[in-house]
Parts: structure tokens; sequence; C-alpha cells
């Protein structure tokens, strides 16, 4: 009888034992029954890491075929065991024990089938390996005939041994599975029987059926330390035998070169399943061999680019057997969680030890201080001469770079501030061609030098690449104490160059690729996008703005080339959005030393009491005493705020363009990132809020260029300030603006901001774009300075106040609460179009629809209508006509006028909006 007990599983199972019987927590004693887990076996390939260590042999003995055997052999069991030598005492307790007795045994008995020469058996042995396996490692077999009956008078054994065999299980490194048929010896095994196999026909042996496999088992490993791949095996001992810089027996240096250089080719044919078993091993080799090429003869084995090959193969064949596990940007769940947790990245730390640099102590003990550094201190790379007009500004504040890096470093620096740039650049990085090389400058290097097939692998899959690097380059900063040097000195000027040239390569793969290869030219901007926005943690960030920049100016100089430039437009997008994501995006914009956006520290080194506290040193600590130039998208705005005046440009150009794909993105980019600045708790003071709204302040005349544009929802019941008919009442603007005088939109605002008949008219914008736009809009009114926005529109034509005020108009009409019978109402009519939606849907997959039958639907519909009685309303043939005519007559422009609906507006947003 089997007696089963079935209960629901509790959300956290107590006295849970793994199938190597190691206990899991929780366990709270030993007095409760454990529950054990069942190692599972499946029938296909399951693509899994190992995440734990488990090294366990199952051996099952299948048949056994004494028939041809002489004697009374017909009782049979066989005992199994673990041996580490071949004395008695060298059975290893290695074997699992059954239920109610020990864990571990020594030796595991089959049952005894009676009277039965060749028996099935049906038992499975559970062994758990030794970690390190070795050629005196094997299993022991021991037939044993039962004596089931004893004679009168006669005592003999009860087991008596019929049969031995063994089966080695470490041949060249490599641990054995699969079905065997051993051949069974008669005879005791001789010495050192332990170094053969049972294959060979041995003439001093007696073997059972003229030396014929009689003897059927199965062996499967569950192991995370043997691979149980030939071509993984292969690949794995040769990379240790090149990291322990020794040649295997009986091979030269050319074959092992040879050897290596295939296995690392023969890494494709590795089977799905052991090559994700043991991906973090030979990725972690791969990156070995690329950094650190075996020494042969005194010389470097050039492995490096047949690595990286390799390394790029794995991760495609990685990505094509989870492709499930892909996210919308095409990273991989498993490589990327290798990058973050699992990699092993080699760092040969700094050359010279014996005078390596910590810069964090060499902060501490120079007193470095930054309270009176100038906020418009340049950071190139050029010397500066230090300023003697004040000695004491010329001694404590630095007012250079050298400068600045000498009171930083200390004694690193002579009296004049010259910095000894070559002695301590080998200090700090070391000549390129050590021995001992860093991942990240290693990774650059191979990547820019790719060509053919293996270049376009690598470029598809480019994000594992990046992010590799990332985290080579972190984990140096800190391995070296590099965190606090200056940025200019934390990377050597080639890796800088390998850079850009990957950094141009990719922008030149974009702008080529655009059109033939949508799909991969979206991925390539995603990845470099996310490149750059990581190196602004970590490397000059001058030199990172480089790199945008010449990325936005290759695609506008294609775009200006193309009739058609949607796809590069929407590409720039996606790219900005990514970089402009970073946590310090507010401090990359440089918000200060502007008219708007103040420095906290006066320009003077000693400034009065009247010069802080007077109204022109709002202007004084400016490097531009202009305000308006800060009002709109000018050249001085777009240099002093990088980022943002990319972004704003973008948004103003964008609006222009007769497209409207273009235009929801656009605008969400902008949106996006005023919703970031509300959500992050760094900026919910008033004063920073204030000076993050200032950046935005060119959105305002974005918005006011973009009212023919802007979606009313009460169109039909208004008319618009801006009428396209009459101009009897409109102020002559260039009068207005010799009245006024110069104003900051003398450039902008035009004599009649209607729509010209001689331009092309500019696309409108849905409701949701424009609702978005008018919350940028309202999100720098609300946010901004009070008084820079009163000073700005006191001094403002009157025209553009009365702009402003149609902008508020419509910030009001689409976001006006309209009540709760109009909120019912468009919920209402919201559930009737998704429930319509889905009985359509329903019918067109159950094929009970299509348009012919849709077609003859209507018509009978339209034949019954006029044959029946008298309607209450004239159907649409009468209309039209009537007759039998009129009920042919499907559609016609010259008879049915066609009148646009109106856009419903949002109720729920409005609802929300007004509280």
């Amino acid at each position: 009888t089997l007696k089963l007990d079935i209960s629901p599983c509790p959300e956290e199972p107590r006295y849970s034992l793994t199938p190597e019987l190691w206990k899991v927590e929780p366990y709270p004693d030993d007095k409760s029954r454990p529950i054990k887990e069942i190692l599972e076996f499946p029938s296909h390939e399951v693509y899994a890491p190992f995440t734990i260590y488990r090294n366990m042999l199952y051996v099952y003995p299948k048949s056994l075929n004494f028939a041809n055997r002489q004697g009374s052999a017909r009782n049979l069991a066989v005992k199994v065991q673990f041996m580490a030598g071949e004395e008695e005492n060298c059975a290893l307790p290695v074997i699992f024990g059954k239920s109610g007795g020990p864990e571990f045994v020594r030796e595991a008995y089959t049952p005894v089938t009676y009277h039965n020469k060749t028996p099935c058996f049906y038992d499975e042995v559970k062994i758990k390996l030794p970690a390190k396996l070795t050629e005196a490692h094997h299993l022991l077999f021991t037939f044993y005939h039962i004596s089931c009956q004893s004679k009168k008078g006669e005592v003999g054994p009860v087991e008596l041994p019929v049969g031995y065999t063994w089966l080695p299980l470490c041949r060249n490194s490599k641990l054995l599975t699969g079905e065997f048929n051993l051949h069974v010896s008669i005879d005791r095994l001789p010495a050192h029987y332990h170094n053969l196999y049972p294959d060979p026909h041995l003439p001093s042996m007696k073997w059972v059926d003229n030396h014929k496999g009689v003897f059927n088992i199965a062996i499967q490993a569950v192991s995370s330390i043997h691979t149980q791949d030939d071509n993984l095996e292969k690949f794995l001992n040769l990379s240790r035998h090149a990291q322990e810089q020794k040649l295997p027996m009986m091979k030269t240096e050319l074959q092992f070169e040879n050897d290596l250089k295939m296995s690392l080719i023969d890494l494709q044919r590795v089977r799905g399943e052991n090559l994700i078993q043991f991906l973090p091993l030979v990725l972690d080799k791969l990156i070995l061999l690329n950094v650190r090429p075996p020494v042969l003869g005194g010389q470097s084995v050039n492995i490096g680019q047949p690595a990286f090959e390799s390394m790029a193969n794995v991760v495609k064949k990685v990505h094509e057997l989870l492709e499930d596990r892909n996210d919308h940007n095409g990273r991989n769940a498993l490589l990327a969680s290798y990058i973050h947790y699992t990699c092993s990245l080699p760092h040969p730390g700094l050359v010279h030890q014996s005078s390596s640099i910590n810069f964090a102590s060499l902060a501490n003990a120079s007193g470095y201080n930054t309270l009176g550094r100038p906020s418009s201190l340049p950071l190139s790379r050029q010397n500066y001469q230090r300023s003697t007009s004040n000695p004491d500004l010329a001694g404590s504040t630095p007012t250079s770079p050298d400068a600045e890096v000498g009171n930083f470093l200390g004694r690193y620096m002579d009296r004049g501030g010259s910095m000894r740039g070559e002695e301590l650049a080998q200090q700090m990085f070391g000549a390129r061609t050590a021995a001992k090389k860093f991942v990240h400058e290693e990774l650059a290097l191979q990547w820019s030098v790719l060509s053919g097939p293996i270049r376009e692998t690598a470029m598809t899959y480019s994000w594992f690449f990046f992010e590799l690097m990332i985290k080579s380059m972190a984990e140096h900063l800190a391995k070296c104490d590099k965190l606090a040097a200056p940025r200019q000195m934390r990377f050597p000027e080639y890796f800088e160059d390998d850079l850009k040239n990957l950094v141009r390569m990719f922008v030149r793969d974009i702008v080529d690729k655009y059109d033939k290869d949508p799909l991969l030219v979206k991925s390539l901007n995603t990845s470099l996008a996310f490149f750059l926005h990581d190196l602004l943690t970590y490397m000059d960030r001058f030199f990172v703005f480089q790199q945008i920049h010449f990325y936005c100016r290759t695609l506008g100089d294609k775009m200006r080339n193309l009739a058609e430039s949607t796809s590069l437009i929407l590409l720039k997008l996606d790219f900005m959005r990514v970089v402009c994501s970073h946590e310090h995006y507010f401090p990359l914009n440089l918000p200060f030393g502007t008219p708007l956006t103040p420095s906290a520290n006066s320009s003077s080194p000693t400034p009065s009491i009247s010069s802080i506290t007077s109204s022109s040193s709002y202007a004084s600590t400016s490097t531009l005493t202009d305000k308006g130039r800060f009002y709109e998208l000018t050249i001085e705005f777009r240099q002093q705020h990088f980022l943002l005046g990319i972004v704003l440009s973008d948004l103003s150009v964008n609006l222009d363009i007769h497209n409207p794909a273009i235009h929801p993105k656009s605008i969400n980019v902008l949106r996006n990132l005023l919703l970031n600045h509300d959500l992050d708790v760094r900026y919910t003071d008033p004063e920073m809020k204030a000076r993050l709204a200032a950046l935005y302040m060119p959105v305002i005349g974005i918005v006011i260029d973009s009212l023919p544009q802007l979606w009313d929802p009460n169109v039909e019941g208004r008319l618009k300030s801006f009428n396209f008919e009459s101009d009897a009442d409109k102020i002559n603007q260039h009068i207005a603006m010799e009245i006024a005088g110069s104003s900051v939109f003398a450039g902008r605002v035009q004599e009649n901001p209607s729509y010209d008949g001689s331009k092309p008219r500019k696309c409108n914008l849905n409701a949701e774009s424009t609702r978005n736009l008018l919350i940028c809009f309202m999100w720098v009114i609300k946010n901004v300075d009070q008084s820079v926005l009163r000073q700005w529109w006191s001094d403002m034509d009157v025209g553009v106040l009365q702009q402003i005020l149609d902008v508020i108009y419509y910030v009001v009409s689409n976001f006006e609460y309209r009540g709760k019978k109009s909120l019912a109402q468009y919920s209402q009519q919201t559930l009737k179009k998704s429930v319509d939606m889905k009985s359509r849907l329903e019918e067109a997959i159950l094929g009970s629809s299509n348009a012919r039958m849709e077609m003859m639907r209507r018509r009978q519909n339209s034949s019954a209508s006029l044959a029946g009685p008298a309607e209450r309303t004239p159907s649409l043939a009468n209309v039209l006509g009537g007759g039998e005519a009129g009920g042919r007559l499907r559609w016609r422009k010259d008879q049915l006028a066609y009148k646009p609906t109106v856009e419903q507006p949002d109720m729920y947003v409005s609802y929300v909006l007004a509280g």
C-alpha cells in the first residue's frame, strides 16, 4: 500500500533539505520530520546557470547477463563502492544511505532476483563526488550469489563473490558519464587495475562469456565542477595551462598556441545547456585571456583578438538561446546579471607599487578646499599662469587646472606650478605595452580594430561590451584609489583616443544603416546613449560632451541632406532622452554664472557688504550680463547649458516640422525631465526649484511660437485672439518695438503671429501633445523665481504679453473641469468603445465576420429599410434621393457631406487636475 499525504504548500516551508541533504532556512530544530527536495532530470535542455555548489553522481545498474557463466550463480546482487584506491579501506563514505539509515555509507547493494541469471535492476545509487577528482577514483562493482537455502550440516557464506568489474571515473581530467557495457572478471582484480580500463583483454585474467560486455550501467552527473562537454572541457583545461604559464605534456609551444586558438573557435559548438550552466566561468576565462595572454618562450601569444571574437560569439549564442529573457532594448537578463554580480575582472594594480599614489590620503593631507574655487575655472588641458595681483589669491585659491591639481597632489608639483606629467603618468598608468593590461582598455582596442562578420556581431550586442567596460573602469578607479583624483587624470590619453574612435565608428554605422536595418540601428543608438550616460560618471565630462556634440553634429549634417529624416530625428530624441536621464543632469548643465542662475559666491575675492546686497551684484556674478540671452535659445544659452540646449533646440525645430509622429516624442522628452525634477528629493527646496526652473525659461518662447498649433477643445465657440481675416485691431509690432525699445523677443516676434499663406502652415498638435506642452509651460511659470518673472514681463512687448495670455487661455481650456456628467459620459463612451472593439476582435479571430459579409449585411439592412413600413427617422437612402437608386448608393462625395468629428477632451485628466 502507498500512503500519500497531499496538503497545500505553505508560503515558507520549514524543515527542508536540499538533494545534498543540506538544511534550508528556516530550520528551527531537529525534532520534526524533514522535507526532502527532489532533483529533477528534465527531458529537454534547461538553460540556467549554476548558482550553488553541486557535485553528485547517479549510478543506475541496468542489467546483468550471467547465462553463459559456469557454476551456480542464480540469485545475483551487485555491490557498488566508490573507491579512492585499491585497498578495502579505500572505499569512501560518499554514497547516500537509505531512509531510516545513516546519511552516508561506503557501499550500496541492489535487490536480489531469485533464480535469474539475467536480472534487470531498477535501483539508483546516489554518490557525492569529491571536489577534486583524480585518476585513482573509480567505481568498483562486486557480484554476489546469495544463498537462500543451505544444506543440513553445511555452514557456508551467504554471499559468494562470483565476479568483479570496475569503471574509472576520470579520463584526461574529464568525468565519464553515459551508458557502459562492462566486462566482468571471474578472478579477483590484479594490482594497479584502476590505471587500466576493462576494455583491453588481459591474458592473465579469466572473463565471463569470453570477455564480452555482460554488465550494463548508466551514469549521470549533476555537477557544477565537471562540464560534461568535450569542447568546453578542452577550452577550460588549455586556459588553465595558459594561466599557469605551463605547457601540457607532449606539447610544443606552437602546438599549444594552435590548440588554444582552436578551442576558442570550438566554443561555438558547446551544447547550449552546458554553456549556460558554466557561462560565468567561460566569460571570466575569455576576459582573462584577453588581458593576460600566455607567455611562451619569452614572447606573449597573440590571443587577444581570438578571445574577443569568441566572447562575441558566446554572447550571441546566449541571446539566441534565451530569447525570451531579452528586454525591449535587447539586453539579456542573464548577461546583465553576470556583469553586475558574478563577473571577476582582473586588475593588475599600479605599475610601481613602491611609489603608488593614494589620492584620498593626499587630498586629506594637503587640505584641499573647493570653497574658494571660482565657478568659471576652465577645465581644459592647457597651462594657465597664476595670478600675482593678489598674493592671497595666488597662494591659496587655485586659478588654473595645474594649480588646482598641484594643490591637490601637493608634493608632485614644483614651485612654479608646472606638473611633471611624464613621470606622474608613468606612475599612474604605466606603459601600454605592459604584460598586464586593463580590461576596459583592451576591450576598446580590440573592438575598434574588428572587421568582417565578427564586427557586426559585436555591434549587434554592443550593450554587453559597453557595460563590461564601465564595470572595469569603476573597479579600476576604486582599486587604485583614483575616485578622488581629477577627472582629467583618471585615464590615459590613448584610452580616450580608442573611445573616440569607437564612438565615431558607432555614429557612422547609425548614419549609414538607419534605413537598411532599423532594428540594428536602434540597438546601436540605445547602447551608445547608455554608454555615454555612464561615462559621465567616471570620465572627464568635457571629453564626453565632445562625443555627444559629434553625434548631434553628424546626424544634423545627414538630416540636412535628406528629404525625409524622421528616422534620424527619432533616434536623436531617444539618444538625448537616455543621456539626460543621468542622476547629475542638473549640475551637468552648469546652473550658475548667468543672470538667471547666479553663483552663490561673489566674483570678487574680497566682496564688500554693499556689493553683496546691491542689485548690481546680481549681474556681476555672471559671465554674461545680458539676461535676454538666457530667456531664449541663444548661442550663449546653448554653450552654458549644453544638454538642455540640445533638448530645447530639438523641441523648437521639431515642432516646425510637418510630421505628427515627431511632436509627441519631442514634447515627452521635456515633460519627462520636468517630471523627474519633481520626483527628485534633492530639489524639493523652493529656492533650488526656482534655480532649476530658470534653466527652462526658453520653454515659454517655444510655447508661444507654437500657438497656432495648439489644440483647443472650444474652438467652435471661440474666436481666436489672432483672426485670420481682419487686421484692423492689430498693433503693428515694428512700431510697438520702437516704442518699447529692444525686447528680448525682438528677434522672434513677427508682425503677424497668424498663419502666413506664403509659408507652409505648421502641423497642429493633438490633445495629448498640447496638454503635455502646456504642462511644461505651467511648470516653468509656477517654479521660477517671481522676481525674475516680474522683471522680465515688465520689459516685455505688449504683443508678447497678449500671446502669453493666449497660452494661459489654452491652459484653462484644456484642463477645465467639466463636471461629473461629462466625466460619466466620457467613461461610458470609453467603455462602449472597448466592448465594441472586443466583440469585433472576437469576430475577426473566430472568422464569423469579414469584409464581404459586412458589406452584404449593410446592403440587406439598406434594402429592408427601403421596403419596410414608414419609419420615424428617414433612412440615409431617402435623404440622398430615395428609391432604389439611393439604396444602391454606398457613398458619393457630391451628395454626402463629410464632417470630421471634433476630438473629445480627456475628461479624466481634467478631473484629476481640477482636484
